[in-house]
């Protein structure tokens, strides 16, 4: 009885994260005058295709991207084929890395790093929906291509940077360090993180916004990220703050940060990462939880019960998901085999997570929880939501979070009124950053 009820759930809210019912102490939500999809179709029905195209489209907004390139790539995407979507943005990929080398060897230093940083995302991009066989050499390859693009297009950029190693137990975390300027000054930190499906590259734009009002920034990935998984092949782990702690060790170590004023910026998954990381770290003195997330594990115990088919606990779930069953892993293959979203979830997790099948996916990931966590924040912190975010239906899970923080607390719930209502504000930068940087300002003393 309970595959069917799992079955019924990813069809129907595949990558949602939702908790149940808003908590009476949290602030009401911005009211919107309808129920707004998770993105606009511009190209694509397909809600997970619509959303990655948003993604991608949004990065024009810091010049790493261009409306008109990514419409016509989209338009030849077979709609829901994964290979037609890797093979498009591959192509269109290839196509403007050639023209920043043409740029480049005819002393071209603009054109070619606004070209290079146009390439990154549209790999970046590629490489996407390609986890669902891990030893696919395309992964590495296509994510290096990437990584390799936005390499050549800082290093003609003006602003100052260094590409940083982190001590992190017997190895070391990647990194980048951008600087308001090359004077060596005390500055404070932003630290920023990405979160599920993320790489650090597509930070820059937090970066450069960062720098623009006076942070020197500091973006890394850890297990299960970027560079770590696809080379070092460290998963996640749900402990984050054995990852934050070395990450502030090392700024601290630098004489150009002040360690007095050291925020934390955690995006998507980063919204449970960040928080727990700072909530054993007293050095962190502003965070931003960018979506909020409280506990994954919860989440998928209520919309099983929803079903009204079992009884069980949290751990019993956690306990059954680890003996690998072979009903949950057939229930959610057969769903993932008719909706995309629950197809992409699914894969991705199995791939930066190293589990072998659904169920040993979802048992780790139930580790993710803020329960007994949230309270032994400090800092101020700021949890976002939006109202139109697939992932967090109605913001229950950004709710959760604040409702259970005793620190100084704000939750900024957007609206989609002018399109800011998705996962992370993403497409809607101009909004997001003046919000949640004016907050950040605030708190860090950098307000003029």
């Amino acid at each position: 009885m309970i595959t069917l009820s799992i079955t019924i759930l990813f069809v129907v809210s595949a990558g949602c994260t939702s908790t149940g019912q808003q908590s009476p102490a949290s602030p009401p939500a911005t009211a919107v005058a309808a129920p707004a999809p998770g993105c606009p179709a511009l190209v694509f029905a397909d809600r997970e295709f619509a959303f990655e195209f948003q993604r991608t489209l949004g990065a024009s907004y810091s010049g790493e991207a261009d409306i008109g390139e990514c419409l016509a790539t989209a338009s030849r995407i077979k709609e829901g084929d994964f290979e037609s979507w890797y093979s498009e943005w591959n192509k269109t990929a290839d196509n403007f890395r050639r023209a920043g080398d043409e740029s480049l060897a005819a002393g071209h230093r603009v054109t070619a790093m606004e070209a290079y940083y146009r390439a990154a995302t549209y790999y970046r991009t590629a490489e996407f929906f390609l986890h669902g066989n891990p030893t696919d050499p395309r992964i590495v390859e296509t994510w290096g291509k990437s990584r390799d693009s936005f390499r050549d297009a800082l290093s003609l950029d003006v602003v100052p940077y260094e590409i940083v190693a982190i001590p992190y137990e017997n190895t070391t975390l990647p990194g980048y360090f951008y600087m308001v300027d090359d004077s060596g000054k005390s500055r404070p930190l932003l630290i920023v993180q990405t979160g599920f499906d993320g790489c650090q590259e597509e930070l820059h734009p937090y970066a450069m916004e960062g720098i623009k009002r006076g942070y020197n920034v500091l973006t890394f990935e850890g297990p299960g990220q970027g560079e770590v998984i696809r080379l070092q092949h460290i998963p996640f782990r749900p402990d984050w703050e054995n990852v934050i702690g070395p990450v502030v060790d090392y700024a601290v170590s630098r004489p150009d940060i002040d360690e007095d004023r050291i925020a934390l910026w955690g995006i998507s998954l980063g919204g449970y990462l960040a928080p727990r990381g700072a909530a054993d770290e007293p050095r962190i003195t502003a965070l931003v939880a960018d979506a909020g997330t409280y506990d994954v594990g919860v989440t998928l115990l209520r919309n099983i019960q929803e079903g009204g088919e079992t009884n069980l606990t949290e751990i019993e779930l956690q306990e059954w998901l680890q003996t690998d069953p072979t009903e949950f892993n057939d229930a959610l293959r057969d769903a993932m085999a008719h909706d995309t979203g629950t197809r992409w979830l699914n894969e991705n997790g199995m791939f930066v997570f190293n589990a072998g099948s659904p169920a040993r996916f979802w048992a780790k990931w139930m580790d993710f929880s803020l329960v007994g966590v949230a309270e032994k924040i400090r800092c101020p912190t700021l949890v976002c939501a939006g109202t139109a975010d697939h992932f967090d239906p109605d913001g229950v899970q950004a709710k959760a979070l604040y409702d259970h923080l005793t620190c100084e607390r704000e939750l900024m719930v957007f609206s989609d009124d002018y399109g800011a209502g998705a996962h992370c504000q993403l497409g809607a930068f101009a909004q997001s950053f003046a919000a949640k940087f004016d907050w950040l300002d605030d708190r860090m003393g950098m307000s003029e």
